[in-house]
């Protein structure tokens, strides 16, 4: 192992990490149908991460892609709450299971300069990890947020996240990607946004805020 040279050692942040300038989050078919066939965890537990995950995008002004597939047809038009956080958004549709081979959806997310790619999408066997495989081969780098993603079953999903994993992909939850992007508590900018987001969507930790906000108001107030 080579010698660390301490006047190497500064206090930058790594390169590797997500923040708000350098990403782009891509929502994959999150539709009525799909959510129909996910069975690999909590349904419900997959459109709160995916709500999560979209208010942090909307908060830190991140730019996001969101795309459908067959809506008219076959998938039903995208999760409501999906679209209410991005009233502005034109949604894009698709006739191709992977998402990656309609150009406008390619076009959108080149369009923003962006070369991480923050993405959760419903199936994960199927409709995310084609378009993940297709990034990467082209040197994007790739973010799978693996609990705003289902697969029909536990084994597909699981399964489906290793082979992007071992494509190169790098796989988050959505908690993750949200305190990535804050990483400092003292943003005051962004501070209570997140802890919002957090309260309604984060569980037990949000729990936690409202309790510890709870007894230091207390405290101040006498």
């Amino acid at each position: 192992m080579p010698e660390l040279d301490l006047d190497q050692v500064t206090a930058a942040p790594s390169p590797d990490l997500l923040t708000p300038d350098n990403a782009v989050f891509l929502f994959v078919d999150h539709q009525p149908q799909m959510f129909f066939g996910t069975g690999s965890g909590d349904r419900t537990s997959v459109v709160n991460s995916t709500m999560g995950l979209a208010k942090a995008a909307r908060l830190f002004e991140v730019p996001a892609v969101i795309t459908t597939v067959a809506a008219e047809s076959f998938s039903g038009p995208a999760l409501p709450q999906l679209t209410e956080v991005f009233p502005d958004h034109k949604l894009i549709d698709r006739t191709s299971m992977n998402a990656w081979e309609d150009p406008n959806l390619v076009e959108a997310v080149r369009a923003t300069g962006r070369r991480k790619i923050v993405i959760a999408g419903l199936w994960t066997e199927v409709c995310l990890v084609m378009p993940v495989l297709s990034a990467l081969s082209q040197g994007y780098e790739v973010y799978v947020v693996a609990d705003a993603s289902g697969g029909v079953t536990p084994e597909a999903h699981e399964h489906a996240l290793e082979r992007m994993s071992r494509a190169g992909a790098v796989t988050v939850t959505w908690v993750q990607v949200l305190l990535e992007l804050q990483r400092d508590w003292a943003r005051t900018e962004t501070y209570d946004g997140v802890m919002d987001i957090v309260k309604a969507h984060a569980g037990a930790y949000g729990l936690g805020v409202v309790y510890a906000k709870h007894f230091i108001g207390a405290h101040a107030a006498g």
